[in-house]
């Protein structure tokens, strides 16, 4: 793996002892790991910073698994994002549903780390191929491809200037002096307009087009 620039990793559990124990594992392996108690601290987590994977246990108060990789999978910011499902329940119609759900792999517990470790590893590979398929499909050029003639509003152009600057959305909320909410709104709109697949894309292209 590239050290450097090391692929970050969601890890979603209610589990204290699991967390402690993959992280560590994940982190040996030269990943970047954050992590997560349940879903809703997910989805918290994911509107400030998006992962390379996500790595989620299906049963957990407050939201599970389940409706985690749902609004993960409606939301085009994190669509793309694999997932990994890691559930103690193993029957085949409990790996059906996961699948179904939205979810790529789906780990049964115990699981040997290696085995999760190849897993991510392989999820992460396909998904390069899949976004390096989709930018062949529209240029040959460059990996991040932005539509053309983009046209921001003035307050667009503040946001994303901001966003190119490192701040978050609530922090880039507290200096407009409006909700996180709006903040996302119009993120979330400019990586409509610009095609573009997350904030670190839309940040790169701020300054490469000399709109930041």
């Amino acid at each position: 793996m590239n050290t450097t620039d090391p692929k970050r990793l969601m890890l979603v559990d209610d589990d204290p002892n699991l967390i402690l124990l993959v992280k560590d594992y994940l982190e040996f392996r030269g990943y970047d790991v954050v992590t997560a108690e349940n879903g809703r601290e997910a989805l918290e987590k994911l509107e400030e910073d998006l992962p390379d994977l996500i790595i989620c246990d299906v049963m957990m108060p407050e939201m599970d698994g389940y409706t985690l990789v749902k609004h993960v999978r409606e939301d085009p910011r994190t669509s793309w994002i694999p997932v990994l499902f890691l559930s103690a329940k193993g029957q085949s119609q409990d790996r059906v549903k996961g699948l179904s759900t939205g979810a790529d792999v789906y780990i049964v517990k115990p699981f040997e780390p290696e085995e999760l470790v190849a897993q991510v590893e392989s999820s992460l590979k396909q998904a390069t191929r899949l976004i390096s398929h989709q930018n062949n499909a529209i240029d040959n050029g460059p990996k991040m491809k932005a539509r053309r003639n983009v046209d921001l509003t003035p307050t667009e152009l503040k946001v994303v200037q901001l966003v190119s600057q490192g701040l978050a959305n609530r922090e880039i909320a507290d200096v407009m002096n409006v909700s996180q909410r709006t903040i996302e709104s119009h993120v979330s709109n400019m990586l409509g307009k610009t095609g573009l697949h997350n904030r670190t894309e839309l940040a790169r292209w701020a300054l490469e087009s000399k709109k930041a």
